[in-house]
């Protein structure tokens, strides 16, 4: 394996995300095998026949040449153009059940943690009630289903756990099969 991984700010462990794995593969874009190799998700409408390593995202050189992002843009309105760009192309995604947003907080991109249940989430009492008030405008009016599906977190539906790299808060969003 080649060297230590690229610094990802908006993303700081894409291993434990699983967002990275070690692999034998060779980039998609730079040809090479590097020992790493990115598993989650790329939209562009070329046809790419393998996957890419974490140089070629942290350089921009994998969405450049394919014309694709790694996260969709949806939510980070709020953040400067160089922010987006810098989410959208030189920053891995992650796995989701459905489409992986971004959370922003600071008017910053916030920095993606990893998925969570109930348990890991009640360990920031503010992105928990972030999330609560959230659900509660999607339409979540009844306390005790909340709160129901809230601590069963991790079993059918998971939380995705964002830091802000401004403040510090923790910030969440609910996901679910």
């Amino acid at each position: 394996m080649s060297g230590s991984l690229p610094f990802f700010r908006y993303h700081p462990d894409p291993l434990a995300s699983g967002s990275i794995r070690a692999a034998a593969e060779t980039c998609a874009c730079c040809k090479r095998n590097r020992g790493w190799i990115y598993t989650a998700t790329f939209y562009t409408a070329q046809d790419v026949s393998g996957r890419f390593c974490p140089w070629c995202i942290a350089d921009g050189s994998a969405a450049e040449r394919f014309a694709g992002e790694f996260t969709d843009s949806y939510g980070l309105d709020r953040v400067s153009e160089s922010v987006l760009h810098e989410v959208t192309h030189r920053t891995p995604g992650f796995h989701a059940w459905q489409d992986p947003h971004w959370l922003v907080h600071c008017q910053d991109a916030a920095a993606f943690v990893g998925e969570v249940g109930y348990t890991e989430l009640a360990a920031h009492p503010e992105a928990l009630e972030q999330l609560r008030a959230d659900m509660r405008l999607d339409g979540w009016h009844d306390e005790n289903q909340l709160e129901h599906f809230l601590t069963r977190l991790g079993d059918g539906a998971t939380a995705m756990l964002f830091r802000c790299t401004v403040c510090g808060v923790h910030l969440a969003y609910a996901d679910a099969s």
